[in-house]
């Protein structure tokens, strides 16, 4: 066994690569294919091992009196092997061109698997685009120079095994450029989170910023050092003391900070309690019974919304696990006040009264006026933070002006004006309550404790997004404590001639953030590499969110049959930045040509 081992690495450390000079010494070429084996152009048989000895030895035994007929360097020798030469191109003419378009339409079939599993279209929808391709061109074809593409188009194999193989293949690539990507990287987040696919088969979704989780990482040999941050959804199996995943990967890497996402943070602080928790959970059953008692009310309600001519066609309804329905929904419902009292009126049913009652109270409109109003600043503040592209810097100046203006909206709620309050003051008769104004204090001591720490201090957040305004002493401490492999005694001098330098105030005015963080001169490394280290860390689990979306768009009720390892090759096309290397994946003959 040992022997045999010693053997492969001996002969993958040895140089074959093809010598042109052989051709015109040996009569050899290396012909342009895949897998190509010197080939002899005086008898057209094959080498199978690409070594001088070997071609030479070819040589001297079969054709020994070649060199007698055509010496060695003179112009006799030189025109015999241009004769053979474009005699072996004639004779393998049609042989390569059958493969060349043997290559271009398995490039076709790799790209067609690409854009249908983008469009998260199943396997078999492969063969249907086939065939509107073939239907069209057949169309559009008014001569027979269509006929060579037609051909082609039906030659692509796109049956769903092949698709299978295909997207496997792409997978494979991309995951391949994400792994080299990392491998490189001086640093990296990683956001994780958990959620279960239409079969109820639990599914981790894990990005790396710059998939389970310790057995991937070590599977990949990626360093535990290198990662910087972990954004988790807070729940127990993520950040549990002792079997949490967090906890787990302290075990190993204790450098390793955790942080709970933030847009999951700010819907935290927005729970409801005590009357206003009553008054929406009375809502929420008001909405239930026109729209969910029975199909032939939920009909008639909307034909009556229409012969109204409100600016909403319906009510939306409520759902917790969606951030923004909850403001969306109550506008919505302010919106069609009027219209619902009177189908209540015009309603039969016994519960009917009860909501008619609830909504007829003074009290019970101005708290949902006053949660409609609050919801949509929510609400608004929920989208500036979901973005892909968003970094931690950008959601903690969010998160700060947020938290400045809770403080502005209890100054114009106790003032009694409801500048910010329209739907209090329009439908709500302008009362203010108690419980409004204890809300809103509640509100923004929840902001202001839940995102006092950000793992990140607020000084360095302000640096990276202001490098010029930054002073040396104060800061260069307060980057140490961030990064311990900085040295404060160059980051000090690196920052003087930073803030000196001309050419950098120019380039700050002229980029965004990320841009001129990345463009920065190598002069300044110290302090390009703790922004950049800052950069990279993800606040929050987003994308991993938008993530499961494509996945259960993936793997419908109708592709429940649908295997883990095709799931994850899909989802991860479906989500990538990045492009498959097509041209690599062909030549490298990762691809069957077959069915």
């Amino acid at each position: 066994m040992s022997l045999s081992k010693a053997l492969k690495r001996k002969i993958d450390s040895e140089c074959r690569t093809y010598k042109e000079e052989w051709k015109q010494r040996y009569a050899f070429i290396l012909p342009a294919f895949i897998n190509a084996k010197p080939t002899c152009l005086i008898c057209n048989e094959a080498v199978a091992v690409c070594k001088e000895y070997n071609i030479r030895r070819h040589h001297e035994t079969k054709h020994g009196q070649f060199k007698n007929a055509y010496p060695p360097g003179t112009e006799v020798r030189t025109n015999k092997i241009k004769a053979l030469e474009a005699g072996y191109a004639h004779s393998n003419k049609i042989l390569v061109r059958s493969f060349t378009e043997q290559q271009r339409v398995t490039s076709a079939s790799l790209k067609a698997a690409w854009v249908l599993t983008r469009r998260n279209k199943p396997f078999t929808d492969a063969e249907v685009f086939k065939e509107v391709m073939v239907a069209v061109l057949e169309e559009l074809a008014t001569d027979k120079s269509m006929d060579g593409v037609i051909a082609s188009v039906k030659q692509m194999p796109l049956s769903a095994r092949s698709a299978s193989r295909r997207i496997e293949s792409l997978s494979d690539d991309v995951r391949g450029s994400n792994m080299s990507g990392l491998s490189q990287a001086n640093y990296f987040s990683v956001a994780i989170d958990e959620s279960t696919d239409n079969t109820d088969i639990s599914q981790m979704c894990i990005y790396v910023r710059y998939f389970e989780v310790e057995e991937l990482i070590k599977q990949h040999a990626l360093p535990f050092e290198k990662i910087n941050l972990i954004v988790t959804d807070g729940a127990p199996a993520m950040v549990g003391c002792h079997r949490g995943l967090v906890a787990r990967l302290k075990e190993i890497a204790p450098q390793i900070h955790a942080l709970h996402c933030l847009i999951h943070q700010s819907v935290l602080c927005a729970r409801l309690s005590g009357e206003l928790k009553s008054v929406m959970d009375k809502w929420m059953r008001v909405i239930n019974f026109v729209r969910g008692a029975s199909s032939t009310q939920h009909r008639l309600f909307r034909q009556l919304v229409a012969e109204s001519e409100a600016c909403y066609e319906d009510l939306l309804l409520h759902n917790d696990v969606c951030w923004l329905s909850k403001g969306k929904a109550l506008e919505r419902f302010c919106a069609l006040l009027d219209q619902v009292k009177i189908f209540l009126r015009m309603s039969k049913m016994r519960a009917s009264d009860d909501h008619l009652a609830f909504l007829e109270g003074e009290m019970s409109i101005s708290n949902i006026a006053f949660l409609t109003d609050i919801f949509g600043h929510l609400s608004q503040l929920n989208l500036q933070l979901q973005g892909r592209g968003k970094t931690i810097v950008d959601l903690i100046e969010k998160m700060d002006s947020f938290t400045r203006k809770l403080e502005l909206f209890q100054s114009d709620l106790a003032s009694g004006r409801l500048l910010h309050f329209a739907t209090l003051k329009s439908q709500g008769g302008g009362r203010v309550t108690g419980i409004m104004t204890e809300f809103l204090e509640k509100l923004r001591d929840n902001f202001q404790s839940r995102f006092r720490d950000y793992c990140v201090p607020r000084e360095i957040v302000g640096f990276v997004r202001d490098p010029l305004s930054t002073r040396s002493e104060e800061f260069s401490s307060l980057a140490k404590t961030t990064m311990s492999s900085l040295d404060e005694a160059t980051l000090q001098l690196e920052l003087i001639d930073f803030q000196s330098s001309s050419l950098v105030r120019d380039a700050f005015s002229a980029h965004s953030v990320e841009d001129f963080w990345i463009g920065c001169s190598e002069e300044y490394m110290g302090i390009k590499k703790l922004a950049l280290y800052v950069l990279t860390k993800f606040p929050s689990t987003y994308t991993c969110e938008s993530s499961f979306s494509s996945m259960n768009a993936i793997k419908t009720h109708e592709r429940t049959r649908l295997t883990n390892a095709s799931l994850e090759n899909c989802s991860r096309i479906k989500v990538t930045s990045l492009s498959p290397d097509i041209h690599k994946i062909v030549t490298e003959g990762r691809s069957h040509f077959s069915h």
